[in-house]
């Protein structure tokens, strides 16, 4: 075989191998045993001279070592050429470097790229939700997360109305280009954080107090996450920003309780405000229900007083018609309705003249006495 030198020592490449006691090492016939306080170091230059002799050992002689060589050279290439196969995970995204230098990106799927030295491949995932947390509150809901601070100054910020307030909330990105978020920026995760508390503050300083806690909370969290978006793309970070998260917003510590107190009273403020309201939503309809009732009443009595006029003055002139056309008759009948009308109401008997002989007339005192009481009550 190409390794044997003639020597017959048997040994393969490295020689020695058949002495006994000696290891088939390169450098030497085993282990050395430690020298003793008499024995001279050895001599640098017969080391190198051994080793020198060893090393043509290497390589083949006779008339097939060229052949032999060429085969191992190429064997070597392949074997440098195959490793230049790499796989992109569906959850990432491959970068392609030459020299270091940014060449392209990949999508995933198995690709080929040159191998190192000359050329390099990073994978960088980029639909992994990623969340930076600013604030105390944010680290005690989400310990497992490494973005957490314990600094208070980057909770504090300033609202239109001048007051102070301590505010936590958490950030929530991904990566969209791999690219442009390994070379554009140097630390992502410490630009995120400060841009996002430039834009927090930003948003704050155009805000109440009350709209910070209360009723535009949404709104100003769609806010700071456009803005905070508009940063990233500004500095080409390669960066999506999905969504920016209030936790809480609390006034600083030192004034919390006097915080609370006026809290309470704008409570108390806004209680008896709407019990007025219900007050007033309950006894202004119905004061409009009475006026309408008493207007509709006013109304129907018009209607009625005008249309009995309306009949009687009817009534009267066909009454005046009908004595118009027959004068004698009318007014008898008038005056014997008149007399009906007057006497049949009163307790009265008459008698004509000549028709009641031996009638006693008779006059009821008694039922006169119990009647006199009642017309003095009167």
């Amino acid at each position: 075989m190409p390794w044997n030198t003639g020597g017959g020592n048997g040994g393969g490449p490295w020689g020695g191998g058949g002495q006994s006691g000696n290891s088939n090492s390169p450098w030497g016939s085993g282990p050395r045993k430690p020298r003793g306080p008499g024995q001279q170091p050895p001599d640098i230059e017969d080391l190198l001279r051994k080793g020198q002799d060893r090393m043509r050992g290497l390589f083949p002689r006779g008339p097939q070592g060229p052949r032999a060589l060429l085969l191992g050279l190429c064997v070597l290439v392949a074997a440098w050429a195959s490793s230049g196969f790499y796989k992109v995970q569906p959850d990432e995204q491959g970068v392609e470097l030459m020299f270091g230098k940014f060449v392209k990106s990949t999508e995933p799927g198995l690709h080929y790229w040159f191998p190192g030295p000359v050329g390099d491949v990073v994978t960088v995932a980029v639909t992994n939700i990623r969340q930076i947390n600013i604030g105390a509150q944010a680290e005690e809901t989400s310990r497992r997360y490494a973005s957490v601070r314990h600094d208070t100054d980057e909770r504090q910020m300033l609202t239109a109305d001048q007051n102070v307030v301590d505010a936590d909330y958490s950030v929530f990105w991904r990566v969209a280009r791999a690219e442009d978020y390994l070379f554009n920026i140097r630390n992502p995760e410490e630009t995120i954080r400060r841009a996002a508390e430039s834009a927090m503050r930003e948003v704050a300083g155009r805000s109440s107090l009350d709209q910070l806690m209360t009723d535009r909370k949404e709104a100003l969290q769609a806010e700071v996450t456009q803005r905070l978006q508009e940063l990233m793309d500004y500095y080409k970070a390669g960066v999506e920003i999905t969504g920016v998260k209030l936790l809480a917003v609390d006034p600083p510590k030192q004034v919390i309780e006097a915080f609370h107190d006026v809290n309470n009273a704008r409570q108390d403020l806004d209680r008896q405000r709407n019990e007025a309201l219900a007050y007033r939503n309950d006894i202004i309809p119905r004061a409009k229900g009475e006026a309408e009732k008493v207007q509709q009443d006013a109304l129907a009595y018009k209607e009625r007083q005008v249309k009995d006029a309306q009949g009687e003055a009817e009534r009267f002139l066909s009454v005046y018609a009908s004595f118009k056309a027959a004068e004698g008759v009318t007014q008898k009948r008038l005056y014997l309705e008149t007399l009906q009308d007057v006497l049949g109401k009163a307790n009265k008997v008459v008698i004509e003249e000549g028709a009641g002989k031996g009638v006693v007339p008779y006059l009821p005192l008694p039922e006169i006495q119990k009647r006199a009481p009642a017309k003095g009550g009167k």
